[in-house]
């Protein structure tokens, strides 16, 4: 099977290529353990408390900067994938979404829960797969619920639970 496509970009600087393939192991197993096993694209930007909070007021007008950012390709509900039938025929990919991550956040919220700062990149990229992958948290009921369950299954396999 063809292998995911994920593109890291950065617009900061400090994003070494072995965090650009850590991103991308972190998505591929996301991906995974949601039972994706189609050849999928997910575009990610590494950026700074700027540069998404410039995204955020252009794309959701929420003026003030975010942790991590989704815009999914589809809108789909937990548990269901997009088919074969999406895929970009010019790629063989299907589009699943874009995300935008704040390294600026990444290490501030790391020293806020006290754990090292590829643990809160790891988590911030797990929670927005699976934004792209249907799910939500807008309020406290069982969906928040089931995310939380399935960040937290996914951290596990990674080897990178909460201690």
């Amino acid at each position: 099977m063809k292998r995911h496509y994920i593109p890291v970009t950065a617009d900061v600087p400090g994003v070494s290529e072995g965090t650009r393939s850590f991103l991308r192991r972190v998505i591929r197993t996301a991906l995974a353990e949601q039972g994706v096993d189609f050849p999928c694209e997910v575009d990610v930007l590494v950026t700074g408390d700027a540069g998404i909070h410039t995204i955020n007021l252009e794309m959701r007008g929420v003026d003030r900067p975010t942790d991590v950012l989704s815009f999914p390709e589809f809108e789909l509900t937990p548990g269901e994938l997009p088919g074969a039938e999406d895929a970009d025929p010019g790629t063989g990919y299907v589009p699943l979404g874009d995300m935008v991550i704040s390294l600026e956040r990444v290490k501030a919220q790391a020293k806020e829960y006290g754990h090292a700062n590829r643990r809160e990149l790891a988590y911030l990229a797990v929670h927005s797969v699976l934004h792209l992958l249907g799910y939500d948290h807008l309020d406290e009921g069982p969906m928040k619920a089931q995310m939380r369950e399935r960040e937290e299954a996914i951290m596990s396999v990674l080897g990178l639970e909460r201690k």
